[in-house]
């Protein structure tokens, strides 16, 4: 079972904890229009790798493939973020099942559910939570 850690807590854990590392598993064109996590204070830059292969949106199959890659261990403390939790949450548990036991998906993602007027970034996820982010 994944657990879901608050966005705040991730943070945290990120600056606190060497062996913390993040995952952002959304897609390019996310990255690019949407924003990044920015972690340099904490001295680390999340891993971009995605869930999902923009534009058919179909699973990838090398994901945890490129986790091994990008020098992820068993023992590496991951934690997972897309733009809502969902995708992260699917990654997180990829990645249980191959070996991969400390991973964690970060609550509400990066910009969180829509708010009433059909917005993100604004009620809850690592936007809301006022975290450091950047444009890439």
């Amino acid at each position: 079972m994944v657990e879901n850690i608050a966005p705040r807590e991730v943070w945290n854990a990120l600056r606190a904890d060497p062996e913390a590392q993040m995952v952002d598993v959304r897609t390019d064109a996310e990255w690019n229009f949407v924003g990044l996590p920015d972690l340099s204070t904490a001295g680390k830059t999340p891993a971009l790798i995605p869930w999902q292969i923009f534009p058919t949106m179909q699973v990838n199959t090398q994901f945890t493939e490129q986790l091994r890659q990008a020098g992820f261990t068993p023992e590496s403390k991951i934690y997972f973020l897309c733009r809502s939790g969902v995708r992260s949450m699917a990654a997180a548990q990829a990645a249980i099942q191959a070996g991969f036991p400390h991973s964690y998906n970060i609550a509400d993602g990066f910009e969180g559910p829509p708010d009433s007027a059909g917005h993100r970034g604004l009620t809850a996820g690592w936007k809301a939570a006022a975290l450091p982010w950047r444009q890439r």
